[in-house]
């Protein structure tokens, strides 16, 4: 298990060495999906849920069978609370808007349909750029007033127009100016793992190119749902959204 201590919210990296069956398993109710790793070496990236308790994970292993142990601990989450002043039109947008919206929803159900395999990366993963963090994942947002739940990625206040690289290797699977995200960029890197990109000045790939780490793939902008230029870095695992800063602290064997 890495890191062997977690808190709600982080992805977690499963690992089951010298096993000639893939390993069946779960955490949190939450289905186990390995990959084979090359030598008999088998490996699952796991989201966990924010809402998850404090204290020993619920945790089952096993391969063809037999019982593997393994533990994880999940300590306490510490989410702060900021408060943002925004244009009203996002907080109670016209008809137009709620028609691109919906469309903006299938476009993204698309990008994150894809299938489960093996990771298309060989190195761990890295922030897309150098600059303060002016929001951090988990932090209760409260707009204009009212609260409106939590907030799914890593802000990170960086000078419009400043370059935004691939966090790792992947594929780009959406490319698209959404009116929520602004111009926006998703990139697929297998494993169930995505990255995305939010709030561009501009999109420098488009959808189906491959990317490598530290490519860039736009400008830091302030489009969309925006109180100032920032890009707002999003990870999802396995359907979940999680601390994208989480992702670097693993040593995924991936395409090696």
């Amino acid at each position: 298990m890495a890191p062997p201590e977690v808190h709600p919210g982080d992805a977690v990296l499963i690992t089951v060495r010298d096993a000639g069956d893939p390993p069946q398993g779960a955490l949190l109710g939450r289905t186990l999906r390995f990959f084979d790793a090359g030598g008999g070496t088998w490996q699952a990236v796991a989201p966990l849920p924010t809402e998850a308790p404090a204290g020993p994970a619920a945790l089952q292993l096993s391969v063809a069978g037999a019982a593997l142990p393994a533990a994880l601990e999940i300590l306490p989450a510490a989410f702060r609370s900021t408060t943002l002043d925004i244009p009203p039109r996002f907080l109670e947008p016209p008809a137009w808007a709620r028609k691109q919206m919906a469309r903006d929803q299938e476009a993204l159900g698309k990008a994150y349909a894809q299938p489960f395999g093996p990771p298309g990366f060989e190195t761990p993963f890295a922030l897309p750029a150098d600059h303060e963090r002016s929001g951090r994942f988990g932090d209760q947002r409260v707009y204009n007033g009212s609260t409106a739940g939590a907030h799914y990625g890593l802000d990170l206040a960086g000078p419009a127009g400043a370059p935004v690289a691939a966090a790792n290797d992947g594929v780009v699977v959406l490319a698209r100016d959404c009116y929520m995200s602004g111009q926006t960029v998703i990139v697929w890197h297998g494993a169930a793992v995505f990255t995305a990109y939010l709030h561009l000045s501009k999109m420098e790939v488009k959808a189906g190119a491959a990317v490598r780490r530290g490519q860039r793939v736009g400008r830091i902008g302030s489009t969309g749902r925006s109180t100032g230029p920032h890009l707002h870095w999003g990870a999802k695992v396995d359907g979940l959204w999680v601390d994208p800063e989480s992702l670097t602290r693993l040593d995924v064997v991936g395409a090696r």
